[in-house]
């Protein structure tokens, strides 16, 4: 594992300081973007999505102050990871760390993600399948480390999903024609990072007759108010997130209220959403302290959506918090057991992630992916408005659950395949039928991409069998298609699935890559170097930078991810 702790004067800022927080990505980039210009020369993206964390010269200059914390296991008190009452005090001054390279180990973040993907053959392995995947959660944890000063070899590469980078962004896709489900957009084009391979590009995109708006809904807001909840980035940030949702909720349905500490409160029962300022009041009035009985909170917040339980109506407990279990279940294990057996009440689940230092990405990631639901980490007040209000019909309304994907190769055309990302969502091609088996769940408008380097059939890289006849080697399937898209869904209240299908023919292939694939290859790229990924090839920062400018069609968002590229680049 990939960590580099940071120099002490960065720590006991960061925990110091963390209520000077003022919006997103403004103080990290203060000293980088000055000297080097975005592609709009200069011009800061109007929508900024990162904490405003100290850099390392800001931090340095803020830690000639003495600083004070609790004594004994002051870090962790400091950043909120550990749930100590002690009110015994000490104060640090630098005299007291002369040398600053040696740092106590206070970071408890976890991650778990299985090993890349590597390639297939087509004529052994036709299959590729997966479930849909709409999280975007590790893209807002990565770039809030890169925001606070992290360089490409402090980030734990298991924190780096590649599926979870593309699908942060918005794509041109196919809108689905009238009565189906999904529009899906394909596309073929030279791999970026290795000039023999090709890259496929398969975009889907849902239904969303909903247009942005919320039908009559039964909201349960499920909020950690534990200790390691009590800094300005956790609780204070979650409190301004919520209450920016209850501003634009429609006046159609009902608000819950469940929070959970060394025990779990009912704050609001089923209270109408037109009464915004009871919720409102109710959300300013949560303090942070004690244990964190997740377990209990979890059961009380179903049981409360369940009471109110809407027919026809959108169901789903939104859960705020930065993971850290520690009474009752704690164990991703545990969890997965625990949730799927909630989740067959129609009931579906949103997670929201805050903080760090102690932030358990591997919990709140199988809650989301056993318990119908997504996953969104929050790190700044902007990026709450996008996934709750901006994104609201697509983050809590569910259009399409248990999606799965099977994408079948032509072995004439394609010799080998690899699914970039989706480590955490692979499934045996036997499971595509099976409508026992779990898939993701998709809202209204929602995009899914994913990106397969391809290794032609004929080219030098590919992978000969030695014991086929010669003339099986390269099969005649009668056909120059690279593969047909098999996606099986089921309806929000329904137990059956459907089948659908799409076929990537030749037609597909380019020598010009469209911005689609240009710009999520750029972002595969990206995480790929981050994850220390076997198969990145040549590329370079440098070339992921050089490359967005030919890139025509961008946005604020796309123009941020170049600036974090560019910060990892000057610190490599």
């Amino acid at each position: 594992m990939k960590k580099h702790y940071r120099s002490l004067s960065v720590l006991l800022t960061a925990g110091m300081m963390a209520g000077a927080l003022a919006g997103c990505g403004q103080s990290a980039r203060m000293t980088e973007t000055a000297t080097s210009p975005s592609p709009a020369e200069s011009e800061s993206p109007a929508t900024s999505s990162s904490p405003a964390y100290y850099n390392d010269v800001q931090a340095e200059e803020a830690c000639s102050e003495p600083v004070t914390g609790s004594k004994g296991n002051s870090i962790l008190d400091m950043f909120g990871s550990s749930d100590s009452s002690s009110n015994s005090t000490y104060t640090y001054t630098p005299a007291d760390y002369p040398d600053v390279t040696i740092v106590p180990e206070y970071n408890t973040e976890s991650y778990d993600k299985p090993d890349e993907n590597g390639f297939f053959l087509s004529q052994g392995q036709p299959l590729s399948t997966f479930a849909a995947d709409v999280d975007t959660a590790s893209y807002t944890n990565i770039r809030r480390m890169i925001e606070s000063g992290y360089s490409a070899s402090d980030i734990n590469p298991e924190a780096v999903r590649p599926e979870e980078f593309i699908n942060y962004f918005s794509y041109d896709l196919n809108g689905p024609d009238k009565g189906e489900k999904f529009g899906v957009t394909t596309e073929v084009a030279a791999c970026p990072w290795n000039a023999e391979h090709q890259l496929m590009f398969v975009g889907v995109k849902a239904e969303d007759e909903l247009d942005g708006e919320l039908p009559k809904s039964n909201l349960v807001f499920l909020i950690d108010v534990s200790g390691s909840m009590n800094s300005e980035n956790k609780l204070p940030l979650l409190q301004k997130s919520f209450k920016d949702l209850v501003d634009n909720l429609p006046g159609d349905g009902t608000v819950s209220i469940v929070t959970y500490a060394s025990r779990e409160e009912v704050i609001l029962d089923g209270t109408s959403m037109s009464d915004k300022k009871a919720i409102k009041s109710a959300i300013s009035k949560l303090s942070a302290g004690g244990s964190t009985a997740g377990q209990a909170g979890m059961e009380m917040a179903y049981e409360i959506a369940k009471d109110n339980f809407i027919e026809g109506g959108n169901n789903r407990v939104i859960m705020a918090t930065d993971g850290d279990l520690n009474v009752g279940i704690s164990d991703p294990d545990e969890l997965e057991r625990f949730i799927k057996k909630k989740k067959d009440d129609g009931i579906y689940l949103s997670v929201l992630g805050f903080g760090e230092g102690n932030y358990k990405d591997d919990k709140l990631q199988a809650l989301a992916d056993y318990g119908n639901g997504n996953y969104s980490y929050i790190d700044c007040e902007s990026e709450a408005h996008k996934v709750l209000v901006d994104e609201m019909s697509s983050t809590l309304v569910t259009v399409a659950k248990d999606v799965k994907f099977q994408i079948e190769f032509n072995p004439a055309i394609v010799n080998a395949y690899r699914l970039i990302g989706y480590e955490n969502r692979v499934m045996d091609a036997v499971d595509f039928n099976n409508d026992k088996k779990d898939g993701g769940e998709v809202g209204a408008g929602h995009e899914v991409v994913a990106l397969y380097e391809i290794i032609p059939t004929g080219a030098k890289s590919s992978i000969d069998l030695k014991y086929q006849p010669a003339n099986e080697q390269i099969p005649d399937t009668g056909s120059d298609d690279y593969a047909t898209i098999k996606i099986r869904y089921k309806e929000p209240d329904e137990d059956t699935s459907k089948l659908v299908s799409y076929v990537v023919n030749n037609e597909k292939f380019t020598d010009t890559p469209s911005d689609n694939l240009a710009f999520a290859g750029l972002v595969s790229e990206f995480a790929m170097l981050l994850s220390d990924s076997d198969y990145s090839g040549t590329i370079s920062y440098k070339d992921i930078l050089k490359a967005y400018k030919d890139i025509e069609n961008t946005d604020d968002y796309k123009d941020e991810f170049y600036n974090l590229v560019r910060m990892v680049e000057k610190r490599s």
